[in-house]
């Protein structure tokens, strides 16, 4: 079974499109021939994304600027989305951002901004999808980037670790939810991933304790996420809907 070959044509929103693992995920659905519409605040480095897209094989290639905490950000998007090249097949909320600081000294601002994007915006751009496929009669696939931070917790990364376990849970709602209207919602829990907003982080001997922890011994790598990316996202996964998957190198396995 050719997965890659069964998002041809599909069409797929990455939000966080603009770096780390949304870049890595609308490389692999332009890859796969699939038509990309990429998403984020930075639309400086999405429009030199999008040149990229095109080369390695997507048909069609939308750039939005979107803010996935504001309300009329998301709503401007999808008026976007729906002018610009038929109905999505799937939505990845990729899009989110850290809150580090121990919880007795993290101002409530902090806080506040960690849960805007990382749940907040689930929910906007979760719902208005769903609302769509609904209205239209048909099926999508929703993909939401958690972690294994949704499980389990250290210190100093209390939003962080909240919001993801809150992601957790509203995939399991939004499934329970709309799989009688044919909408799967899935989450991919990834581990430590080596990416552009992290690298410097693992070469201090904090990070290396970090990697020595993971049963591995070693950092995955984006494209680690790529296959089961490519099985919530087609047809391959059609009877998968509420699943919310850990890929950590063994990390959730660790003893206490």
């Amino acid at each position: 079974m050719d997965l890659g070959a069964m998002l041809a044509g599909k069409r797929v929103l990455v939000t966080g499109a603009s770096s780390g693992l949304g870049d890595n995920f609308a490389r692999l659905a332009a890859g796969c021939k699939a038509k990309v519409v990429i998403a984020a605040r930075r639309k400086d480095r999405l429009d030199a994304l999008a040149e990229q897209l095109h080369d390695l094989g997507s048909p069609q290639v939308t750039v939005l600027e979107m803010d996935v905490a504001s309300e009329a950000s998301v709503d401007a998007a999808f008026g976007a989305i729906d002018a610009s090249g038929g109905p999505l097949d799937v939505v990845v909320n990729n899009a989110g951002v850290a809150g580090d600081g121990l919880a007795l000294e993290l101002p409530t601002e902090t806080f506040d901004a960690v849960l805007d994007v990382n749940v907040r915006g689930v929910w906007l751009v979760s719902v208005r999808a769903a609302r769509r496929w609904k209205w239209l009669g048909r099926g999508g696939s929703i993909i939401n980037i958690a972690s294994i931070q949704g499980e389990r917790v250290m210190a100093g990364i209390t939003p962080y670790s909240a919001s993801k376990a809150a992601v957790v849970h509203m995939t399991k709602s939004f499934a329970l939810e709309w799989a009688r209207h044919g909408i799967r919602v899935n989450a991919i829990e990834p581990g430590y991933i080596g990416t552009e907003m992290t690298e410097a982080m693992w070469e201090t001997d904090y990070g290396k304790a970090l990697i020595k922890r993971i049963p591995m011994r070693r950092l995955g790598r984006p494209e680690e996420l790529d296959g089961l990316f490519l099985l919530m996202a087609t047809e391959a996964g059609s009877w998968m809907t509420g699943a919310c998957v850990p890929v950590d190198g063994g990390h959730l396995c660790s003893s206490l």
